[in-house]
């Protein structure tokens, strides 16, 4: 009798684990999609298609507004074919404020381009050309040790009202720290591509805080 009740609970045990793994591989009715098609693979990968523009995936019902972003990302080494990253405190499809990676200049030999590594934006108002043209190496910056282009990475986003702090596969020292242009006033979080870029996505954790310390 005993030994059935056991059976019963690891059964029981097993298959909550199982429903609990299932319940958190995404869906492609998770998300709702600007300028891009999307498919999930059997590992939870989000994959994007590169068209001729910028491109969204709105995270449906997550809000998110300070605390920690973290996700493993891949992109590609196709010259001004790669921009990926995440946007976070989204209004809408044109207000928000994002963190970007352009892969192909992780280890580029020109040393200008290197530092054009990792990049925020605050848009409407703030996008990268005039960032660039106004506050040069300020918004932008190298990634140091580079990943390789082509391979996944991790990235973390620490977002308080002060600072934005971008973190690359676990490093110690942040890539880049910025103060934030804006205050969109929205909460919405999307991966993110630039135009004609692609993009993958998987293991994505978010922590909210609602005070921080300074």
């Amino acid at each position: 009798m005993l030994l059935n009740k056991l059976n019963i609970l690891v059964a029981l045990t097993l298959f909550t684990a199982i429903n609990c793994a299932a319940q958190t591989k995404p869906k492609a009715t998770d998300f709702d999609l600007v300028n891009r098609q999307l498919t999930v693979t059997n590992d939870g990968t989000i994959h994007v298609n590169g068209v001729d523009s910028a491109g969204l995936v709105w995270l449906k019902g997550r809000k998110f507004t300070y605390g920690t972003i973290e996700f493993d990302i891949k992109g590609n080494d196709r010259l001004q074919g790669s921009f990926v990253g995440l946007a976070y405190h989204g209004l809408n499809d044109s207000t928000y404020e994002a963190v970007y990676f352009r892969p192909f200049n992780f280890k580029a030999d020109d040393s200008v381009r290197r530092s054009h590594a990792v990049q925020y934006i605050a848009l409407p108002q703030y996008d990268w050309p005039m960032l660039r043209e106004k506050y040069p190496n300020k918004y932008e910056f190298s990634v140091t040790p580079a990943p390789n282009p082509n391979d996944w990475f991790h990235a973390k986003i620490d977002v308080s009202p002060a600072k934005v702090s971008v973190y690359v596969n676990y490093a110690k020292k942040p890539a880049l720290v910025v103060t934030p242009l804006t205050s969109t006033g929205g909460s919405k979080i999307a991966y993110w591509v630039g135009f004609g870029s692609p993009g993958d996505w998987k293991n994505l954790k978010i922590v909210k805080k609602k005070q921080l310390a300074f």
